[in-house]
């Protein structure tokens, strides 16, 4: 969940169409039109990321008429549902999936299940990745790849490669390599999530 108090808007006369901006739109809510970047008001979800790396200063944070409450709601979605996408993906629904924005996993499950189908797409529906926009990406695609969807990343959008976990060591690396207890702690994070659990202790 993220309230958004301020949206993107461009300077004409100083945007030199260099794309920068819209490569680097969390939302998708940057294109270009006749060679100029444009905000679309109801995708922006002001992280500020265009106004950070725009090499001429085009972009200007402006305040809202009114701020934008932003979330999936997850009452909106059967909750076993909820736990069944989470386990699948080895996440907890309680445990934070964006540390920016405070977002629990189980409302970017809800953002799925309700449709998205892109990080894009939860990006808009929930806020999340529109603050660092790293370490939540990894756990984006694994709900993603639990729900079915293959992921093909935008030509013209950067996105951050999964972060490598417990999840992704090859079991040989895992098994010759005892004394870090990969095998187990899988065991004790897979059991807690069949038992039902919702949180990380």
């Amino acid at each position: 969940m993220k309230v958004v108090n301020y949206l993107s808007q461009m300077d004409k006369d100083k945007c030199i169409g260099c794309r920068l901006c819209e490569t680097i739109c969390p939302t998708g809510a940057i294109s270009m039109f006749e060679k100029k970047a444009v905000v679309d008001e109801n995708l922006c979800r002001a992280c500020s990321k265009c106004e950070d790396v725009c090499p001429n200063e085009a972009v200007i944070l402006v305040e809202r008429t009114e701020p934008l409450m932003v979330s999936a709601d997850v009452d909106t979605v059967d909750e076993a549902a909820i736990d069944e996408l989470c386990a699948k993906a080895d996440l907890f629904p309680e445990q934070m999936i964006c540390a920016c924005t405070m977002t629990p996993v189980k409302e970017a499950a809800a953002a799925i299940l309700n449709g998205a189908r892109t990080p894009e797409d939860i990006s808009v529906m929930t806020g999340i990745r529109t603050g660092c926009g790293i370490y939540c990406m990894g756990a984006i695609q694994r709900l993603l790849n639990a729900n079915g969807i293959e992921l093909k990343p935008p030509a013209n959008n950067r996105w951050y490669k999964q972060c490598l976990s417990m999840w992704d060591i090859p079991d040989d690396v895992a098994k010759s390599n005892p004394g870090y207890f990969i095998e187990e702690d899988q065991g004790i994070y897979r059991n807690k999530i069949k038992g039902g659990e919702r949180d990380v202790e």
